[in-house]
């Protein structure tokens, strides 16, 4: 009984998925009224936006796999390379949230100017990108670290 209603469940997002309709195109980026954005040249769908608060590598991690846009549930934390060529895709520059420019598609609101990759570095720190006007950098931080750091949850296509 448990799988039929498994089964149920699928069927039914995927038909829900299947109707989400187009609001935006900018490049490469299409953003859908289900809270989504493709990339359709890395392949990779984004969360239309941030976790929207500082947050820590830990929790961000939980986020992003948490993380239930679209209707889809295999959502991740993106890598270091996947978010370089994110920042790198667009020359849009605008403001975040907290105040700091930031180069990135307008149609992935991202709140603050860092954000977390899976990408780890001894046992306490992990990669994350500044998306800079001048295009992205990387930084080895801690990551108990949380200031200006937000979770972009991704999944490949």
């Amino acid at each position: 009984m448990k799988k039929i209603i498994a089964v149920l469940i699928v069927l039914v997002l995927s038909a829900a998925l299947a109707f989400a309709g187009e609001v935006a195109r900018d490049g490469r980026f299409i953003a859908y009224d289900n809270g989504t954005v493709l990339d359709k040249e890395a392949g990779l769908m984004w969360a239309a936006k941030d976790n929207g608060k500082n947050i820590n590598w830990t929790d961000a991690k939980k986020y992003c796999e948490s993380y239930r846009g679209g209707g889809y549930i295999n959502w991740r934390m993106p890598t270091q390379h996947e978010l370089e060529v994110l920042c790198g895709a667009s020359k849009v520059v605008r403001k975040t949230d907290c105040g700091f420019d930031i180069q990135l598609t307008k149609l992935i609101g991202l709140s603050c100017v860092f954000a977390w990759s899976a990408d780890t570095f001894e046992a306490d720190e992990a990669a994350s990108v500044y998306f800079s006007p001048e295009g992205p950098q990387v930084f080895m931080v801690k990551k108990s670290t949380n200031k200006n750091y937000r979770a972009l949850p991704v999944r490949s296509k």
